[in-house]
């Protein structure tokens, strides 16, 4: 198999057809975010931007962004291109939110005017979008059933971590990640179990299949981010504590994105 070929079955096809990922693509993909979560730490601390409370709420938008975007080439309201699906869309997002935050600091510095600047600049291009979804919204079909199956399921999964937290500190200390992938795990075992979705990442597919069972999204989900979690806090002490936040943001948007991705496109059909 040659260079070209190996690039078009692995990489290309999987968007074009909507096959979902493979391990290879996988393998690289997960390759390039730990690059760019490093990359992007050093500019950060060269900006002479924290990774903290208000950082995160600067980019709350930016977050919001990406699956807001995705959901609705998924419904048909943006053309389905390598730049509007994933993995090229949230290169695309990306871009936009470096761009915006270099954009801004070149003018303010590590001012504290910077953070809601930012923000509000990432909000612009959130209306951008649902200004999209608005003027088409004669071509959404809304199912607003999906709340009667999404709710009590979520209700059930976040008190399961809630119950966690009280007796373990691992769970207590990172109960936001684990809230948010039990979040996205409910909005993938809701979207397969009763609406005929399909899971795209491959380890996931795998376990499904071999337990018959998307329910099984909970304990993939609670057994990864328990691993992640364990070496940050455990193993990884004497690094840069900014970087730890990088990498634990780095995870929330991984849930969360996907997440509200799964819910906007389920719930708008």
């Amino acid at each position: 198999m040659g260079l070209e070929e190996f690039f078009q079955r692995y990489f290309i096809d999987p968007i074009k057809y909507n096959q979902g990922y493979n391990a290879v693509n996988t393998l690289v993909y997960s390759i390039i975010l730990g690059i760019a979560v490093l990359l992007l730490h050093k500019m950060l601390k060269r900006m002479g931007i924290k990774v903290d409370e208000r950082f995160f709420v600067a980019l709350m938008p930016y977050i919001i962004l990406g699956p807001l975007m995705r959901s609705i080439t998924d419904i048909g309201l943006l053309p389905r291109t390598y730049l509007t699906v994933s993995p090229g869309g949230y290169f695309v997002i990306a871009g936009f939110a470096i761009a915006s935050l270099l954009t801004v600091w070149r003018h303010l510095g590590p001012d504290e005017k910077l953070y809601p600047i930012y923000r509000d600049f990432g909000w612009v291009l959130v209306a951008g979008l649902l200004f999209i979804m608005v003027i088409n919204w004669n071509r959404v079909s809304v199912r607003w059933e999906y709340f009667k199956y999404f709710l009590p399921a979520l209700l059930v999964s976040e008190a399961v971590i809630w119950a966690l937290s009280k007796k373990l500190e691992l769970v207590r200390k990172n109960r936001t990640l684990f809230y948010t992938h039990f979040y996205d795990a409910t909005t993938t075992f809701v979207g397969i179990q009763f609406f005929g979705f399909w899971e795209q990442h491959v380890l996931a597919r795998t376990l499904m299949n071999l337990l018959g069972t998307p329910a099984v999204m909970y304990l993939e989900k609670l057994a990864v981010i328990t691993i992640v979690v364990y070496v940050l806090d455990k193993f990884m002490t004497d690094e840069d504590p900014e970087l730890i936040n990088f990498v634990k943001l780095t995870v929330f948007i991984l849930g969360f994105g996907p997440g509200t991705r799964n819910v906007l496109i389920t719930l708008l059909g």
